[in-house]
């Protein structure tokens, strides 16, 4: 018996990186696309909004369903653009208009100083039709790098083109995806979510 999880993004990129991630590390588990309302993210932080947007898709779907709420935090900006990443240039002006904007206001910092972290932070919920009593658990990953100067590199998404991870000379997009699945803040998240998604598995009696 299968595992369902409905994964609260119509991004296709995470949501095949999820698929890759989940199917590698619980391969019992059915990931299903999400294909309901976007709810407004007006959390606070990133738990906030991985809570609305899992809570969501829960209720729509009545599946089990994960989110995740994930950005860039940059050391010299306090943290920001954190939860605002995905519209830092502003509602809709899409990935490379985010990554332009930030690496013009880096414009005359040098290393050492360009330090920076991709956080994720993902949110399981399971909906009372599934388990008696509902529930939920949220969890964090990050990835501690620096920003380069220019965009490299053609996998992934997002920021990946200017993050380059602590320990490697490349970005994270010149990383293959299953290199980038292996140690990606998407992938620690996972990692400790893992143990609670088994604890579920075994609470419905599907495979381990």
């Amino acid at each position: 018996m299968s595992l369902d999880l409905v994964v609260a993004s119509h991004n296709p990129k995470k949501l095949r990186e999820f698929q890759r991630i989940i199917g590698e590390r619980m391969p019992q588990a059915v990931v299903h696309p999400y294909d309901g309302p976007e709810p407004v993210e007006d959390g606070l932080s990133f738990a906030d909004n991985a809570l609305i947007k899992a809570r969501t898709a829960a209720q729509h779907t009545g599946r089990i369903a994960l989110a995740d709420d994930s950005g860039i935090v940059v050391d010299v900006l306090g943290a920001a653009p954190g939860i605002f990443s995905a519209r830092w240039a502003g509602h809709g002006a899409g990935d490379q208009a985010n990554v332009r904007l930030l690496l013009n206001q880096l414009a005359d910092i040098r290393r050492p100083n360009r330090g920076a972290s991709f956080h994720c932070t993902i949110a399981l919920v399971v909906p009372e039709a599934v388990m008696s009593g509902g529930h939920e658990f949220v969890t964090d990953g990050v990835w501690r790098g620096a920003l380069a100067y220019e965009p490299r590199g053609s996998h992934g998404f997002g920021y990946d083109p200017i993050f380059e991870p602590e320990g490697l000379e490349v970005t994270s997009a010149e990383l293959l995806p299953e290199e980038k699945d292996a140690r990606s803040h998407r992938a620690r998240a996972f990692a400790t979510l893992l143990p609670e998604l088994e604890w579920v598995a075994a609470r419905l009696g599907t495979s381990a």
